[in-house]
């Protein structure tokens, strides 16, 4: 498994972005960690092909980045994170 970060603006103030939030959960598993920010860990390890996955869902104007973390070990969050996101950062990271 492979963890990816998943980062947008989305332009189009007042538009509909369920059908990417859905496309994000479809991954194996997730966390929505920031307002445009989600963490995936899936089996897929090639950040390119999530993000042709995921540009369907967008509007040409929008901006999507994808990118595999390390696996270092090395990441680190502040303590306000939800009890559910902090177990699934300790859990996957």
């Amino acid at each position: 498994m492979a963890v990816h970060i998943i980062s947008y603006d989305l332009e189009n103030p007042g538009q509909d972005y369920e059908e990417l939030h859905d496309a994000i959960k479809s991954f194996s598993s997730y966390s929505h960690i920031l307002d445009s920010t989600w963490l995936i860990d899936t089996s897929e390890t090639d950040a390119g092909e999530i993000r042709d996955d995921l540009k369907p869902h967008i509007d040409t104007n929008d901006r999507l980045f994808v990118t595999r973390m390390p696996d270092s070990g090395g990441a680190r969050w502040g303590t306000t994170f939800s009890d559910e996101h902090t177990e699934w950062l300790k859990e996957h990271l």
